[in-house]
């Protein structure tokens, strides 16, 4: 007992230091956003609700921006209107620590159960260091709540409860463009219901908008959407979307829009190729961080708030066993180190510096394990299934006797790791057992499943027995010294 409570107290006081360290560090090395995003969608809605104004006229004073997402969002957000700005800012603050324990829960929530209030406390300092999820918390940024409704969807797809799964998109889709990339996820998966589900939430959102606030929706979808200078400069060190890097290499110039379409399309080949891989063996988990990883490429801008998009791709590489890779690309996405170039992102260490946030999602996008691991097959097997032989005449084989032990398949040692939603689809007859958290031992019995349950190749001795003889499946297997240089909205914007 006396071991067990120092344990507990060395870990209370580790969490303890942690803490401080990083409060420090958020005060004082990069500066509270002070809720700039909150700013302008709390004035949009007041302006609109209380002073008869459109929704796309409010502009932060001394700033260019305003209100940039779908009208349907600014329905959403309309309960801001009956609180004051600073009841505003807690309602943001407790919506997004609700947001962020979802997604946490469903990418890594077994393993955290595990490892109990240590881990859980250990995961939130990393966490708060983290620049995209700070970012979004002292910007009052919705990407976490997005990001909850696309994962809960996920959820739902393996667990057996897909009557509703496609709304999460749905609503996402309609309160910002970006999500609407997963309605094609479900498509390519074959998830129909779910695609006709996300796809009709998306558009009744957006009629509903249309019909309460018809001069405003008229504006967005004709005007507001394809103007970018509404949202910020495209070469703004804070945009690592693939428009962003050739704007950076062009400016002051604007960049070609042929290539960055040419660019975009080619990483939706890849997005397309990656995911369908993905989805051929169930992995759900994999195929959803792909295509976050492949919206925040593609999107004419995404501001480092935006990374959120990455979590489930740390969620893959912990699973899959790449933990220092995982955290390499976590050190790299707390030090702030894009700002270095926030004066001038020119020449070649501009280059490949200014976009080292870019450089990290296309990476992960290339080479993000997906898909389950496969063992490899002897060569002999693999000739024998190759070319069938005819059916032999020699005598059958005596069978085995019952308590004869059997050999054990090369895949069995490989693991799937944590998550929620890692086991494979109920809808194909490969789902892990009920009740059963992911991970070693999970899967269903592989003697009811195709291949698992072939016997050995034509032309070689067969062995019969009652008796299993053993899975031949493996397991499922320069920091901003000030907030205009911190924010991705500056209140007084660099000249174009």
């Amino acid at each position: 007992m006396a071991a067990l409570l120092g344990t507990d107290l060395r870990r209370l006081l580790l969490v303890l230091g942690l803490a401080v360290v990083i409060g420090v560090f958020t005060a004082t090395v990069p500066l509270l956003r002070d809720w700039f995003d909150l700013r302008v969608y709390y004035g949009a809605v007041d302006n609109w609700v209380h002073h008869g104004g459109s929704i796309y006229d409010y502009r932060v004073p001394g700033t260019g921006y305003g209100f940039t997402y779908p009208p349907f969002a600014a329905l959403g957000m309309l309960p801001l209107a009956l609180v004051g700005l600073h009841t505003a800012i807690a309602l943001a603050l407790v919506l997004n620590l609700a947001a962020l324990t979802l997604v946490v829960g469903i990418l890594v929530g077994p393993e955290l159960r595990r490892l109990g209030w240590f881990g859980c406390a250990l995961t939130a300092c990393l966490l708060a260091l983290l620049e995209p999820v700070r970012d979004t918390f002292s910007f009052g940024q919705v990407n976490l709540v997005l990001l909850a409704l696309v994962l809960s969807d996920a959820w739902l797809l393996t667990r057996r409860k897909g009557r509703w799964a496609g709304a999460g998109i749905g609503l996402a889709a309609a309160i910002k463009l970006t999500p609407a990339l997963f309605i094609a996820l479900l498509l390519l998966g074959r998830r129909w219901r779910a695609a006709g589900v996300a796809t009709s939430v998306a558009v009744a959102a957006t009629a509903l908008a249309a019909w309460v606030v018809p001069d405003a929706s008229r504006f967005y979808w004709t005007d507001a959407l394809w103007d970018t200078t509404r949202i910020g400069r495209l070469d703004y060190v804070s945009n690592q979307s693939l428009q962003g890097v050739l704007a950076r290499l062009v400016a002051p110039e604007e960049p070609s829009r042929a290539l960055w379409a040419t660019l975009a399309l080619l990483v939706l080949c890849v997005w397309a190729w990656r995911t369908s891989r993905a989805l051929a063996d169930e992995d759900w988990t994999a195929a959803f961080a792909l295509t976050g990883l492949t919206a925040c490429l593609v999107s004419p801008i995404t501001w480092v708030h935006h990374l959120v998009w990455l979590l489930p791709s740390f969620a893959v590489l912990l699973r899959r066993r790449r933990a220092r890779i995982a955290a390499a690309l976590y050190a790299v996405l707390c030090s702030s180190v894009v700002w270095l170039w926030f004066d001038d992102a020119s020449g070649l260490g501009g280059f490949l510096g200014s976009n080292t946030y870019t450089w990290i999602t296309l990476g992960l996008l290339l080479w993000l394990p997906a898909g389950q691991p496969r063992p490899a097959r002897p060569a002999l097997i693999r000739r024998a299934r190759a070319t069938q032989a005819a059916p032999s005449t020699a005598a059958p084989a005596i069978s085995a006797a019952p308590d004869q032990p059997s050999p054990e398949s090369p895949g069995d040692a490989a693991a799937t790791g944590p998550g929620l939603f890692t086991g494979r689809s109920p809808e194909t007859g490969r789902a892990a057992r009920p009740g059963c958290a992911a991970g070693p031992g999970c899967e269903a019995d592989p003697a009811t499943e195709g291949p698992a349950a072939e016997g050995p190749a034509a032309g070689t001795e067969r062995v019969s027995s009652r008796v299993p003889t053993g899975s031949t499946r493996p397991d499922a297997a320069k920091p901003q010294s000030s907030s205009e240089r911190a924010s991705s909205y500056t209140v007084s914007p660099p000249p174009a």
